[in-house]
C-alpha cells in the first residue's frame, strides 16, 4: 500500500471529515469545522427561510456566512483575525469555470517547478519545534511548493487564492499534527515517509482537486466578510440584521491563534510568537503567550459586566490554594467582560423582532462550573431581550457537566 493511502486511511479515521456536496463543499476546505457545527447552523438557516439579513458576528471559518449565501440570504461576518477573514472571504467568493481551469493549469505548472526545484524556496517560517510539524522532506517540499505558486499566479489572482488553500490543506497533511482530540495534537508514531517526488506532489494535487470541486459550485445569495472587533460591530458593519447566529469563543482557554498558527505562519499572517500573542490578546477569550502574562496585572473596567453569580464564580477559582487562581479568574472575568461589551454594542445593528442563536459550551475551573449559557442569558435579559431559552445540544466530552447550548432571545 502507498504512503499516500496510508495516510488517507488515517486520516478518515481520525480526523474530522465532511460529506462533499453542493452546498458544504467550501465548508470543509481547511476541516477547522466540525461536522455538527455545520448541522446546527445548516439547520438554522433552514427553519428561518423568512430571515433577510443574516448576521455572524465571530465569523471563525465563515460557516454561518457561507450558509447563508447558499441557501439565498444575505449573510454579512466579521473576525478580528485577517487570516480567517481570507478564508471566509475566499469560501464566499464567486469562480468562474474559467479561473477553475486557469487553477488546474497553474497547479500543474507549480508543481514543474517543485519537481524540477528551479525556484527559490521560501524560509521555513519561525515556528517555535517547526521539526515537531514536519520531517525534513516534507518541509523542504512545503518551502517549494510556497515559492512555487506565486510564481505561477498573480497577486490577489482567484487562482493564487485557490492553490493556496490547497496548500493550507496539504501543509497539515504532509506534518504530524492529529485532530483527533478537541484541539489540535501530535501523533505519537513516527511520521509516515512520503516519497519527496511522487507521493507529496500527490497529496496537493488531490488538494486541489477537492478545493476545485467546492469552488465550482457558487452560492446563490450574497456575502459579505468584514475585518473587524466583534465588541463593536456597528463599527464594522452598516444596516439592521433580523437574524444571528454565531459560535463565539468559548470560557475554556483553548487559543485559537494555536489552532491556525501554521496555516498563518505560512501565509505571513503571522511573523513570529509575539505577534501571535497580541493578536490573541485582542481576541475574545485569548491566552496565547504574552496574553497569559498580561492578565496578572489586568484590572476589571468599571463598566464591567456586575453579577453575583459571577463574583462567587470568580471568589471560587481564585481561592490561594489554587495554583494560577488569580490568572485564571481573570481569564473568566475578562471574558465576560469582553462578552458583555458584545452584546451591549450589538443592539444598535439590531432589527426589530430580530433573533439571536448562540452555540456556546460551559466550562470548569478547578472544580468550579463555569455555566456559560447562564450568564449570557443573565446579560441578555439585563439589556432588554426576552424569550430567552438555553437549549442543550450535545456533550461536549466525557465529562457529563460539560455541554453545549443553543442561547436564544429575541430583540424587542
Amino acid at each position: 500500500m502507498s504512503a499516500v493511502l496510508e495516510r488517507e486511511q488515517l486520516r478518515q479515521r481520525s480526523d474530522y471529515t465532511y460529506k462533499f456536496n453542493s452546498k458544504t463543499g467550501r465548508h470543509g476546505w481547511l476541516r477547522l469545522t466540525p461536522a455538527y457545527s455545520l448541522k446546527i447552523v445548516e439547520e438554522l438557516i433552514v427553519d428561518h427561510e423568512q430571515a433577510k439579513r443574516i448576521f455572524d458576528p465571530f465569523c471563525g471559518t465563515g460557516t454561518t456566512v457561507l450558509s447563508a449565501a447558499y441557501h439565498g440570504h444575505e449573510g454579512v461576518t466579521t473576525d478580528i483575525n485577517p487570516f480567517l477573514v481570507w478564508l471566509a472571504q475566499a469560501k464566499i467568493a464567486h469562480y468562474s469555470p474559467g479561473q477553475i481551469a486557469a487553477t488546474r493549469e497553474a497547479h500543474a505548472s507549480a508543481l514543474d517547478l517543485v519537481k524540477s526545484q528551479s525556484v527559490e524556496p521560501v524560509p521555513a517560517p519561525s515556528i517555535h519545534n517547526i521539526e515537531r510539524w514536519w520531517s525534513p522532506k516534507s518541509l523542504d517540499f512545503l518551502r517549494l511548493l510556497r515559492a512555487a505558486i506565486p510564481a505561477v499566479t498573480k497577486e490577489r489572482s482567484a487562482e493564487r487564492t485557490l492553490l493556496l488553500i490547497a496548500f493550507c490543506r496539504s501543509l497539515i497533511e504532509l506534518s504530524n499534527a492529529a485532530f483527533n482530540h478537541q484541539s489540535m495534537s501530535f501523533k505519537n508514531d513516527i511520521q509516515f515517509e512520503i516519497g519527496f517526488d511522487e507521493d507529496m506532489a500527490c497529496v496537493f494535487s488531490e488538494d486541489v482537486r477537492f478545493v476545485l470541486s467546492g469552488a465550482s459550485e457558487n452560492p446563490v445569495g450574497e456575502g459579505h466578510v468584514i475585518l473587524g472587533d466583534s465588541r463593536n460591530p456597528a463599527e464594522a458593519v452598516k444596516g439592521l440584521f433580523d437574524l444571528v447566529i454565531t459560535s463565539p469563543p468559548y470560557a475554556n482557554r483553548m487559543s485559537y491563534i494555536r489552532e491556525l498558527r501554521p496555516y498563518m505562519y505560512w501565509l505571513g499572517f503571522l511573523i513570529n510568537g509575539r505577534d501571535a500573542g497580541e493578536l490573541d490578546w485582542t481576541a475574545i477569550g485569548g491566552t496565547w503567550g504574552i496574553a497569559t502574562s498580561r492578565l496578572t496585572d489586568w484590572k476589571r473596567p468599571t463598566n464591567h459586566f456586575k453579577s453575583a453569580n459571577l463574583s462567587m464564580a470568580l471568589d471560587q477559582i481564585a481561592h490561594a490554594e489554587n495554583k494560577n487562581g488569580v490568572v485564571l479568574a481573570n481569564y473568566v472575568a475578562k471574558y465576560f467582560d469582553d462578552m458583555w461589551s458584545h452584546f451591549l454594542r450589538l443592539i444598535p445593528v439590531l432589527d426589530r423582532g430580530a433573533e439571536l442563536h448562540y452555540i456556546v459550551g460551559n466550562s470548569t475551573f478547578y472544580g468550579t462550573l463555569i455555566s456559560t449559557e447562564l450568564f449570557y442569558a443573565e446579560m441578555l435579559t439585563a439589556l432588554g431581550f426576552s424569550g430567552i431559552e438555553c437549549r442543550a445540544i450535545r456533550k461536549r466530552n466525557s465529562k457529563k457537566e460539560l455541554v453545549e447550548f443553543d442561547v436564544v432571545a429575541q430583540w424587542k
